[in-house]
């Protein structure tokens, strides 16, 4: 099998079937690891990559804009940027005051998301995103796992109008800055209210979602998946190995070295009840049917026809090849009706 290309919502843009995320890049990984992997990526035929200004993960004040700067340099040396689809983020609300240069905590007006522009900019050393996406909602939704409101964002002296937001961005893309927009970690009420404020107040159009999807975690299935047909919205998916515990490797409580949950403890989505079992139940049918947890879990993720994008990170050159070679694994009607039954079993145990 190979890797295929799939339409960026209305952008007229191909993207990659296979994103490469960049996360980790300026703390578990260098920027000579980050280049290293994004020059196997081109080669292997993925040309969208995804960061953010927060990142690198997890967010600290010392880390952050590094991801894109090691991006930037890469673009420097390389002269590559026509050959990509280069994506990043704005914050949402947070207590993150670092991320903005009056101290004062971020949220989705013109004036943060100017400044966040310009630095993303600069740190890349573009001129232009092909995509530029909103990193979480400005008003209260749970987020990242969190069964309430998390706290710290999207709090009432927080929140910003969408219409205000996506006027923000409509600027943006009139002064050529970026091509498309896109959401994260958003609900089907708010795309849907993005979508509207676009059709009838002449605004910019969302073509993509990034969110969590991965099979202990299938929740973008219900309201979201629909907007792929319909609205020609589809899902750029994060986490398809569920922060690694999809490959088996935190079972029975392990915790190996240099692992991202035994360096940061930054797990918790994934150590909910039900969720070992569900995972057990995933790591059997690879026995099964002789295939690497990994590349199953991933290539499940691929296949769904909702899916734009599935955006793969490691911090280790044999993971990165193992997870590109997922596009070999072919999910077949047994493999299916298995991981359906167990997801009719457990369900998502890590929304």
């Amino acid at each position: 099998m190979t890797l295929d290309y799939r339409p960026l919502g209305h952008s007229g843009i191909k993207v990659s079937a296979i994103a490469l995320g960049t996360m980790t890049w300026g703390e578990q990984n260098t920027e000579a690891e980050g280049h290293a992997q994004l020059d196997r990526a081109i080669d292997f035929g993925i040309n969208l990559f995804d960061t953010a200004e927060n990142y690198a993960i997890p967010p600290r004040p010392e880390t952050q804009g590094a991801t894109e700067r090691i991006i930037g340099n890469w673009l420097k040396a390389r002269g590559r940027r026509d050959q990509i689809v280069l994506a990043s983020k704005v914050s949402g609300p947070s207590e993150r005051a670092y991320l903005r240069a009056d101290g004062q905590p971020p949220r989705l007006d013109a004036k943060n998301i100017n400044e966040a522009i310009e630095g993303s900019l600069r740190r890349l050393q573009t001129d232009y995103l092909d995509l530029y996406q909103i990193h979480w909602p400005s008003r209260p939704v749970p987020l990242f796992g969190n069964g309430s409101h998390a706290p710290g964002r999207g709090n009432d002296s927080a929140e910003v109008p969408i219409e205000e937001t996506l006027g923000a961005l409509d600027a943006l893309v009139k002064a050529g800055k970026v091509r498309h927009i896109g959401l994260s970690n958003e609900t089907a009420w708010g795309l849907s209210r993005f979508l509207h404020l676009a059709e009838t107040r002449d605004l910019p159009r969302v073509v993509s979602v990034q969110n969590a999807y991965n099979l202990i975690n299938r929740t973008y299935e219900q309201g979201l998946a629909e907007f792929h047909e319909r609205e020609q919205v589809g899902l750029l998916a994060y986490s398809p190995l569920a922060q690694g515990f999809l490959t088996g490797k935190y079972q029975g409580g392990a915790r190996p070295e240099g692992a991202r949950l035994t360096l940061f403890n930054r797990g918790d989505r994934y150590t909910k009840p039900g969720v070992a079992e569900a995972v057990d139940a995933y790591l059997q049918i690879a026995r099964d049917f002789g295939l690497d947890p990994a590349q199953l879990a991933i290539a499940y993720v691929t296949s769904r026809p909702f899916v734009t994008a599935n955006i793969i990170g490691a911090t280790r050159p044999d993971q990165l090849e193992a997870d590109l070679r997922s596009v070999e694994v072919r999910i077949t009607p047994e493999i299916e009706a298995r991981i359906n039954a167990v997801f009719q079993r457990h369900g998502s145990p890590a929304p």
